[in-house]
């Protein structure tokens, strides 16, 4: 015959069974398995200095560091590994590359966002060969800095020794072999206008690198003046995209119905809150039911 504490331990056993620890676990081992599955395909997709066994085991690190990835479809999720794969870019830890969460607000779920980081990109343009070498500065209130264009350009940067204060400008360089070289600068303004442009603009690599981003955004504009393919051009194209698969082409972020993960309680409105009995399940009632029984006898 049942007690009192067996059916009050049935009830907490049923609700511990149910915690969202367990379910994490779960998703972490139900994307596990998937990125193991898709290892070959990785590897056809990998340069020949990568692995499919790395990728695999950066990915999950970088996932395990956003706990939010793991709210994402796997498909989706899966994409943009591949995509990281297609470009030979590692994502997270070196800044090559970041796999950022993002609602769609048209499929009702959150999908994951593909976006090119500042070494990621310095990676992609020296693969043309053509240039000897490229960088980005961050230029702060208390550095001396100089520029000028016209007939004559001229770049001087002198970072202070101590305290340097506020950014203010970013610029990048780039040296080609033949001795040429170009430059390109964007003041803060500048900058927080392309971070308001983007669907990742409040969270993601812009809320935890903004100074990397900032970088990747002088260079990526920079681009259209350096002496790089068609091929690399078409690569640095996939930055701010999102694949349903990893058999489907990469769309723009900015061509779907996608919005911000930290802007989707304004267009999904939370529904009201349920009391305890409304959210449990027949069973857990019945368990509540016996629990009370007991205590009346």
């Amino acid at each position: 015959m049942a007690t009192n504490s067996t059916a009050k331990n049935q009830l907490a056993s049923k609700k511990q069974g149910n915690s969202a620890p367990q379910q994490s676990n779960n998703q972490v081992n139900t994307i596990q398995a998937y990125l193991k599955k898709m290892g070959p395909e990785f590897e056809r997709a990998l340069p020949k200095h990568m692995d499919a066994d790395r990728l695999g085991r950066i990915a999950m690190t970088t996932i395990r560091q956003n706990p939010k990835l793991l709210e994402c479809s796997i498909p989706s999720l899966m994409g943009a590994v591949m995509q990281a794969a297609q470009l030979g870019l590692e994502p997270g830890l070196i800044g090559h590359c970041y796999l950022v969460p993002f609602w769609n607000n048209k499929m009702k779920e959150t999908d994951v966002q593909f976006i090119i980081g500042y070494k990621g990109m310095i990676d992609l343009a020296r693969r043309s060969g053509h240039i000897e070498s490229i960088y980005a500065h961050t230029v702060h209130e208390n550095d001396e800095f100089e520029y000028e264009l016209g007939l004559h350009p001229k770049l001087v940067h002198k970072p202070s020794t101590g305290e340097r204060g506020a950014m203010e400008f970013v610029y990048a360089v780039a040296h080609f072999k033949d001795g040429g070289y170009q430059f390109e600068v964007f003041s803060t303004n500048d900058v927080e206008k392309v971070k308001a442009r983007s669907k990742a603009g409040s969270n993601g690599p812009w809320s935890t690198d903004y100074e990397e981003m900032a970088k990747k955004t002088v260079i990526r504009r920079m681009f259209k003046y350096l002496p790089i393919s068609v091929e690399i051009q078409e690569q640095a194209s996939r930055d701010n995209t999102v694949r349903k698969d990893i058999t489907e082409e990469s769309q723009s972020v900015y061509d779907q119905e996608y919005i911000d993960m930290n802007a989707q309680a304004i267009d999904e409105p939370e529904e009201p809150e349920q009391s305890q009995n409304e959210n449990t399940s027949k069973e857990d009632q019945d368990i509540e039911q016996a629990a009370m029984e007991l205590d009346k006898q």
